[in-house]
């Protein structure tokens, strides 16, 4: 990643490049990205190819302003982290879904981040409504955040047996937010390519949720949220309150895109394979 690469990507954070890669850096890196970069689909009913390698994803969050799904949010933000001086390891995860079943191998990216202070972090701006700030690594309690209460605990057993066993002697981790778990995380390190398969069966599976429906979605500077899914427009507060409504034109929807998550669009996408 070159010196214009990282100033590029630091100016679509609104952040100055951090003096040391340290632990607070880290933090509002994180935060910032949450805010300015969304979580979207958009690639995936526009027909447009999803490409996992490193020079592809920083221009599609530098010069084309976009965001991405998990796959491309981190993998975009570990380059970043690792040329501003962090060390930084991709983890493959699958995503607990209904009944508590676990999804497909690579069903998600995130990453273990090793800061110049010596703290290590989970850090994930690719998975929608989840932690504002980077968890602590080995911290086994509760963490609190203001997108709720965090742990990272040891695995138990596959709750519905999508393992084939139990989890215990593997290493893996469940990441669980406010008592009810959200991924299983695995521990060894992966490389960017590892996830290529998972991307596409995501982008492409008539099963997958991603294909499914639409979804645009960041963090606002008071600590809610908003998100667009179609033509659904929801607004949310930090403390829960929501508004909701539909928009009723084109031009409505394009407008939203632009201006509240600064995306420029000739067209409005539609679902790939509805429902």
């Amino acid at each position: 990643m070159t010196s214009v690469q990282i100033d590029a990507y630091l100016r679509r954070l609104g952040i100055p490049r951090p003096a040391r890669p340290t632990s607070e850096a880290l933090r509002e890196l994180h935060v910032r990205h949450l805010r300015t970069v969304p979580f979207e689909n958009l690639s995936v009913h526009l027909g447009q190819e999803i490409t996992l390698e490193e020079e592809p994803l920083l221009e599609k969050v530098t010069e084309a302003r976009r965001g991405g799904f998990c796959y491309e949010l981190n993998g975009a933000f570990g380059t970043l982290l690792a040329a501003l001086g962090y060390e930084v390891e991709l983890l493959a995860a699958r995503v607990y879904g209904d009944e508590g079943r676990l999804g497909i191998p690579y069903d998600h990216l995130a990453l273990r981040v090793r800061t110049a202070d010596g703290d290590t972090w989970l850090a994930d701006v690719g998975f929608g409504a989840h932690s504002h700030w980077p968890l602590a690594y080995a911290e086994r309690g509760e963490q609190k955040d203001p997108g709720g209460g965090f742990r990272v605990v040891d695995a138990g057993p596959d709750p519905a047996g999508t393992r084939g066993g139990a989890a215990p002697g593997t290493g893996d981790l469940d990441v669980v937010r406010d008592g009810e778990p959200q991924y299983r995380l695995e521990t060894r390190p992966r490389a960017l390519g590892d996830f290529a398969a998972g991307a596409w069966w995501h982008s492409t599976s008539p099963r997958s949720h991603f294909t499914r429906s639409l979804v645009c979605s960041r963090l606002t500077e008071g600590g809610g949220r908003i998100t667009l899914s179609g033509r659904r427009l929801k607004t949310t507060t930090v403390d829960g309150r929501h508004e909701t409504r539909e928009l009723e034109t084109d031009e409505e929807v394009l407008a939203v895109y632009r201006e509240r998550f600064g995306i420029e669009l000739s067209c409005v996408p539609t679902v790939r394979n509805p429902a």
